[in-house]
């Protein structure tokens, strides 16, 4: 028989670190949530690790990920603004007649 593997929201994940950081034992917070032990040593890491840009998912990036993203999608921007105005200058540096 084949397990589905599940999954769990960030605000899951954020509220079960949030115990154990909290002083709740890792074990006690575990059995509570229906957890893995491991699993959840594996979040409090991540969280330790990463902070706020744990957890990513469902098209959430990390800081670095997004921010090369976002300046990718703005030079395409700035270079197509560029390309237009050497059209527009072309047009309107030819000689009339």
């Amino acid at each position: 028989m084949s397990q589905t593997r599940r999954r769990f929201p960030e605000s899951f994940k954020l509220e079960a670190v949030g115990q154990v950081l909290s002083g709740t034992p890792l074990r006690h917070v575990a059995e509570t949530l229906g957890i893995a032990e491991s699993l959840l040593g594996k979040w409090k890491r991540q969280y330790e690790q990463q902070g706020d840009d744990a957890f990513p998912g469902n098209g959430k990036q990390r800081g670095e990920n997004a921010e090369l993203r976002r300046l990718r999608q703005q030079l395409a921007q700035v270079t197509m603004e560029r390309d237009v105005l050497k059209k527009a200058l072309a047009i309107f540096s030819r000689p009339t007649k």
